[in-house]
C-alpha cells in the first residue's frame, strides 16, 4: 500500500478553458495569453532542412546483420550531439499506430460534458486541459491536452484511466506495452555503446 510519503505529484496546473470550446465562440480577436511575438515562425525550407538533418536509426539493423556495429555508432553519436533521433523499422506494428492514433482524434471529438468528468484538478497535472500552467499571465499553446501517465503504473490516474472509452483502453493499453519493450531494447543498446555492463 502507498504511503502519503512514497506519493509522487509530478505537477501542479490552474485550470483553463478548453481551446475547442473556445473557437466555438465568435472569435474576433485571439486573446493575449495565446499570443507569442517573440520570433518569426519558421519556413517550410526551415523544417525540411531541420527534418533531413535528424538522426534516423534503424533499430532492426542495429540488432540484426552486418550494420550492428555502424548502426550503433550513429545511435552513440545521435545521444551524444543531438539528443534524441527519429526511429525506424522499430517493429511496432503500424495497424497498432494507425489504430490508436484514430481513437485519441475521436476522444478529443468527445462532447464537451464528456471531457469534463476527464478534467486536470488543480493538485495534478493529468486529465484533459494544459500542462504546467502556473500563473495568469502564462503563454498558452493553442491547443488542448490530455496527458496521463503510463508507467510506471502506480503513478496513473487510475480513476481517469477506467473513465476513458473502452476502444481507447486498450488501444492505449496495447501502445504501451510496445513503447516499454521498444524503450528497453533501445536503452540497452545505448548502454552497449557506452559498454556498461548490464545486470540481469
Amino acid at each position: 500500500m502507498e504511503t502519503d510519503s512514497q506519493k509522487v505529484v509530478l505537477g501542479k496546473s490552474i485550470i483553463v478553458p478548453s481551446v475547442s470550446e473556445l473557437v466555438k465562440e465568435s472569435i474576433t480577436k485571439v486573446r493575449p495569453r495565446y499570443v507569442y511575438h517573440e520570433q518569426d515562425p519558421p519556413t517550410a525550407a526551415d523544417g525540411e532542412i531541420w527534418l533531413q538533418a535528424i538522426p534516423v536509426i534503424d533499430l532492426h539493423g542495429l540488432l540484426h546483420g552486418d550494420s550492428m556495429d555502424s548502426e550503433l555508432e550513429r545511435l552513440h553519436a545521435a545521444c551524444k550531439d543531438w539528443g534524441f533521433f527519429q526511429v525506424v523499422n522499430h517493429g511496432v506494428s503500424s495497424s497498432l499506430l494507425e489504430e490508436f492514433k484514430g481513437e485519441v482524434q475521436d476522444f478529443f471529438l468527445l462532447p464537451l460534458e464528456e471531457k469534463k468528468k476527464l478534467w486536470q484538478q488543480p493538485d495534478n497535472h493529468q486529465g484533459f486541459g494544459q500542462l504546467f500552467v502556473v500563473s495568469d499571465e502564462q503563454r498558452l499553446d493553442w491547443s488542448d491536452v490530455f496527458y496521463l501517465t503510463t508507467l510506471p503504473l502506480n503513478l496513473r490516474k487510475s480513476d481517469i484511466f477506467q473513465k476513458l472509452p473502452q476502444k481507447l483502453r486498450g488501444s492505449l493499453e496495447a501502445y504501451r506495452i510496445e513503447m516499454k519493450r521498444l524503450a528497453m531494447t533501445l536503452l540497452s543498446q545505448m548502454a552497449k555503446a557506452l559498454k556498461m555492463r548490464l545486470r540481469r
